[in-house]
């Protein structure tokens, strides 16, 4: 079986450090974004099984990467993540009526994301079984 594909669109070099460490010795592959614009070009090239998406990138920011992504009926299916420092009432609901499989504010506990993460994983397993 192959490992299951994250991508992970983050412009903070030590974040994205500490969830490529965890996500691999959990045996995922890891695939990183350090803007918007990257991270579109990452989703289309790689097909990731998951995306955890920063709000706050530069370039093009989180949330109208999260709808080109919905927006896109060959993309649609990839959940996403949202794990960014804004955490507004109304950035919330603006992310999961844009479509984003969950929501987590920084600081933020690492497993926490993993299980989060696993758990949408196997629910998106199980829709194609």
């Amino acid at each position: 079986m192959t490992a299951k594909k994250i991508l992970v669109c983050d412009d903070d070099p030590l974040l994205v450090e500490l969830i490529d460490f965890r996500l691999r010795a959990r045996g995922y592959d890891v695939v990183v974004a350090k803007d918007g614009n990257e991270a579109m070009t990452c989703v289309v090239r790689e097909r990731p099984s998951l995306i955890v998406l920063d709000a706050m990138m530069p370039r093009m920011d989180g949330f109208e990467v999260l709808t080109r992504i919905k927006d896109d009926d060959e993309l649609a299916h990839i959940p996403v993540i949202m794990l960014t420092a804004r955490k507004s009432e109304r950035d919330i609901v603006s992310a999961l009526e844009r479509g984003a499989e969950d929501y987590l504010v920084k600081p933020f506990i690492p497993d926490e994301l993993i299980a989060r993460l696993t758990k949408i994983l196997s629910k998106s397993a199980a829709r194609y079984i």
